[in-house]
């Protein structure tokens, strides 16, 4: 069996190296190949793309790079044909992976989708659900999904969120604060010196900034080395920065729900272009952008977006979950428990293989 892969950001590879693992596990003749990063690519995915070159963050960015997408698109649908492959697995990535499906679906009626972790429409709008739609099969990771998607007529299938089987409430914490903006540029360059002015305003506290690489240093503007309660480090995993430390501050996305199935109370930071932010505000259709906030439709980390994603309203957010780490040490226990199962990514592998 042959099986095409699409995904393009650092937390969909992760998602689809889980998958890819417990595939093989399942038949280890499975051969899959596409758009993906390292981390799949280590579980046995034969690269046509990575998806270095892919990440795009922003509407604006994404207009810019929107006919290299299409063509990329069109050029995938032409392997997939001359390999006769039969299945697709495509995972979150959204801005691309509904365009490639329409374009799939048109070009080759019989394929097998399988979207897996689809867009947040319940987030974005349900006006693209019809072009879900024609996939055959939509695997989602929330417990919501399911009522959202039932709504529209659509039975999607859900077996738990496979990072409650990755991360686990670390043991012992440390007393440093770890600061984490993001993996890409735009992230890095907004958030940074925030974060910053934060490590320069409170002397006596040290500062962990855990960056995905030693590459995005460059993207760093500021000298890092007159901030002398500032530690950098781009190899350590994300379990042991928790273990070091009693709070992050860490831009909106993915790490905010690893970070609190680890344990580890967090306020999350984010800022974006003004013609980016006017679109997602008129976009946007929940109360809450974090997915630990979504998950108990409550506020259990603080969201400090846009013009308040500054120095103060940050330190004014660290005193109060200091002072209140009881009550966020129970919300974030109600998370994991909510999002919980049993065997997930197998269950999610077999269903993949089985197919209709």
């Amino acid at each position: 069996m042959k099986i095409f892969v699409s995904t393009g950001e650092v937390s969909g590879d992760l998602h689809l190296s889980y998958l890819v693992k417990k595939a093989l596990e399942e038949d280890p003749k499975v051969k899959f190949y596409g758009v993906a990063g390292r981390h799949s690519e280590k579980e046995g995915v034969e690269i046509l793309q990575d998806i270095d070159e892919l990440a795009i963050m922003g509407f604006v960015e994404a207009i810019k790079k929107y006919n290299f997408l299409k063509n990329k698109a069109k050029e995938y649908i032409e392997f997939i044909k001359k390999e006769n492959i039969k299945k697709v697995i495509m995972v979150d990535y959204g801005g691309f992976n509904l365009k490639f499906l329409e374009l799939l679906k048109k070009e080759i009626k019989d394929i097998e989708v399988f979207y897996y972790i689809p867009p947040k429409l319940w987030i974005w709008g349900e006006k693209r659900v019809e072009k879900l739609r024609l996939a055959d099969h939509i695997m989602v990771i929330f417990p919501w999904e399911v009522d959202f998607y039932k709504k529209h007529n659509i039975n999607a299938i859900y077996y738990g969120n496979p990072f409650t089987e990755k991360y686990k409430p670390v043991e012992h914490y440390g007393d440093k604060i770890l600061l984490l903006p993001g993996s890409r540029k735009q992230e890095i360059k907004s958030l940074i010196s925030d974060m910053l002015n934060v490590v320069e305003n409170n002397k006596n506290q040290t500062f962990l900034l855990k960056l995905s690489s030693k590459e995005h240093l460059k993207w760093i503007q500021e000298d890092l080395s007159k901030y002398k309660n500032l530690e950098i480090n781009s190899k350590i995993s994300l379990k042991e920065a928790v273990e070091s430390s009693k709070l992050a501050i860490a831009a909106s996305g993915t790490v905010t729900l690893e970070l609190a199935l680890l344990g580890l109370p967090t306020i999350v930071v984010y800022k974006t272009s003004a013609i980016n932010y006017f679109i997602a505000k008129h976009i946007l259709k929940v109360g809450y952008v974090s997915l630990p906030n979504l998950t108990l439709n409550e506020e259990v980390f603080p969201e400090l977006l846009q013009k308040k994603c500054n120095p103060q309203e940050i330190e004014k957010s660290m005193k109060e979950i200091l002072n209140n780490l009881d009550d966020i040490y129970k919300k974030i226990d109600k998370i994991r428990k909510k999002l919980s199962g049993e065997d997930i990514t197998k269950q999610y592998a077999k269903f993949l293989l089985r197919g209709r």
